[in-house]
């Protein structure tokens, strides 16, 4: 067994995974390399290296001819009948190589040809370990500002943290350390090219993957996620285990797992609201924290109807329209939004065919919480179908 060979294949396997196969056929080409400048042909040269005990062998073959013209791929019969009692004139002689013999040459380009192949498979090492994590999050520091790029070091390598994967209005500095979603991994003759994201919805998602357990084994899944970075997440879940409150799960005890989600985030407002395959209740749930009064839904043209309290109205379409905007991205309806009042004036209640409530029953609702909905104010009365009719395009419309 050939120890030294071995004691080296084995320090690179595990040092830069580098797999041992590799690392064998770089030997073979660095022989057969070799072999080329020694003799200056290599096609009747053989080498092989056994996996097991890393011995190798070079061979080379040549034919036996009475008159040698060709040193490198013939030889004369007394030559021949010395390695082989059996050799006879047209007949081919194997004849072992000592490749200690080679010249200085030889051996520098025969080390140089394993030099590559190292670099080689340590690059393509490189490039399938961040491929496994492409679509995931790595936590890296901030190197440095390329222009209005900046550099994240992942550890082996370093990443790309373009000007439009950035979270606007947020300040890294050099050796701040974050959390980052790994938008593609390409293998490259320099190494891999890493481009990574801050703004990514899923970045949110796998944040809270790693805070908690429930989203990480599958009880609690994240069905859905509308984000707009730097600002706020809108985040529809739901549970596999009637034990488990999905919303609680991801808040944590005192809000300490959703809290650690927007500290990384540099405070971003997360909404955490349950899914439900009811296109009515989900977009209910989703207009959170406005409270509703009608939700009409129609699940082949994608669009909704909601009405919601006049004192509510604000709120339901958020600063700049952002509650609304976000409630559509989550959806994925097109949403309407009318106050009572503008419902009442528009007709939409008769065109729903409910009954519009009484002035009397408004001024009660509104008196019971500035922040909420009084649950004995207003029946809150949802519909989901066919029935609902296009919107009108009110001014409060959101598009997803």
């Amino acid at each position: 067994m050939n120890n030294e060979l071995k004691d080296a294949i084995e320090y690179l396997g595990k040092e830069r995974n580098i797999p041992k196969e590799a690392l064998l056929e770089a030997i073979e080409n660095a022989l057969l390399t070799a072999c080329k400048n020694h003799f200056g042909k290599a096609d009747n040269v053989t080498v092989s290296v056994d996996p097991d005990t890393y011995d190798y062998r070079v061979i080379q073959q040549k034919e036996v001819v009475e008159q040698v013209e060709d040193p490198a791929l013939e030889i004369s019969l007394p030559d021949a009948l010395m390695i082989d009692k059996k050799a006879a004139i047209g007949s081919m002689v194997d004849i072992p190589i000592d490749s200690q013999k080679f010249g200085r040459i030889a051996t520098q380009n025969a080390k140089g040809v394993i030099v590559q192949k190292i670099r080689e498979e340590e690059r393509n090492s490189l490039y399938r370990d961040f491929f496994e994590h492409e679509h995931g999050i790595m936590r890296g520091e901030v190197q440095r500002f390329l222009g209005k790029n900046i550099s994240i070091n992942l550890g082996k390598a370093d990443a790309i943290l373009s000007e439009g994967e950035q979270v606007k209005g947020e300040t890294l500095k050099v050796g701040q350390r974050v959390e980052v979603y790994l938008l593609e991994v390409k293998n490259n003759p320099r190494g891999p090219r890493i481009s990574v994201s801050r703004t990514h919805p899923d970045l949110v998602k796998k944040l809270f993957e790693q805070e908690v357990a429930e989203v990480k084994d599958g009880t609690v899944e994240i069905k859905a996620i509308a984000r707009e970075a730097g600002s706020r997440t809108k985040m529809a879940v739901i549970s596999y285990d009637e034990n488990v409150d999905p919303v609680g799960a991801c808040v944590g005890v005192n809000g300490t797992r959703v809290n650690s989600v927007v500290d990384e985030l540099g405070g971003e407002k997360i909404d955490i609201i349950n899914w439900d395959e009811n296109p009515a209740y989900l977009i209910e749930n989703a207009l959170s924290p406005a409270k509703v009064i009608f939700v009409v839904a129609d699940e082949d043209a994608r669009e909704a109807k909601v009405i919601v309290p006049d004192y509510q109205l604000s709120l339901a379409i958020g600063k700049e329209g952002q509650n609304a905007r976000l409630a559509a991205k989550l959806t994925g309806y097109k949403i309407d939004i009318k106050s009572e009042t503008q419902a009442q004036e528009s007709g939409l209640f008769e065109e729903l065919g409910v009954e519009a409530p009484s002035a009397e029953a408004g001024e009660a609702a509104a008196e019971y919480d500035e922040n909420g909905y009084a649950e004995d104010g207003y029946a809150q009365e949802l519909y989901s179908g066919e029935e609902a009719a296009g919107g009108n395009g009110a001014e409060d419309e959101t598009n997803e």
